[in-house]
């Protein structure tokens, strides 16, 4: 098997940093540039035909893309441990956490990022400069909710560590590098002390 990634995008670092969490070896990762634009090539669009990454290639050929998509099938095929619910029940409530994550701090925070960083013009063209600074205010939105959250439980989805939390690590991350946010210095301490206590786990320094 091998995983096609790019250094520093979020999406790939969220599915190396889950399979860090799990102790997953023997996956090659493939690099591709994005800068180069080597994901908009033919030889990459036949593996992923929306010229995205991650993707992973299975050993039989099929091609996985998608990183929720991916992380599912790592933990049917690695089921410990368990970062996605150990039942129907919990794997709801994890599945609610990490969509909520992901549709409005993540996501929010690429808009943002990637209409308003010169770094990214190659990326997306055009820029919205104006929506992306509009994007940057509803993530903050976001980011406060995941604060009070932060204040009644050690984690994201609850009680442990799942894969909730490697989404918005790796969200936030992203922030930190592209749009200079960090927590602490806006009055949300408790998503502060949640982001230092997972940058320290093995799986944040793995990748």
């Amino acid at each position: 098997m091998q995983l096609y990634t790019a250094p520093r995008a979020p999406n790939p670092r969220r599915v190396t940093m889950f399979m860090a969490e799990k102790g997953i070896t023997g996956i090659a990762l493939v690099p591709v540039d994005l800068n180069a634009q080597e994901h908009k090539a033919q030889a990459f669009r036949v593996k992923s035909p929306l010229a995205t990454v991650p993707a992973l290639e299975l050993d039989d050929g099929r091609i996985l893309t998608e990183t929720r998509a991916i992380c599912t099938w790592l933990e049917g095929r690695y089921p410990e441990p368990n970062l996605m619910g150990q039942d129907f029940e919990e794997r709801a409530f994890i599945e609610m956490a990490d969509r909520r994550v992901e549709w409005y701090l993540f996501a929010r925070i690429g808009h943002c990022i990637r209409n308003t960083h010169p770094g990214l013009a190659v990326l997306e063209q055009p820029q919205f400069p104006d929506y992306g600074q509009s994007e940057g205010l509803k993530m903050r939105e976001a980011a406060r909710w995941l604060d009070d959250t932060l204040a009644q439980q050690p984690y994201v989805a609850g009680e442990r560590f799942t894969i909730a939390d490697i989404t918005a690590f790796c969200a936030l991350e992203f922030a930190r590098g592209l749009m200079k946010f960090v927590p602490g210095a806006e009055d949300m301490p408790h998503l502060q002390a949640w982001r230092d206590r997972v940058a320290e786990r093995p799986c944040a320094r793995a990748v």
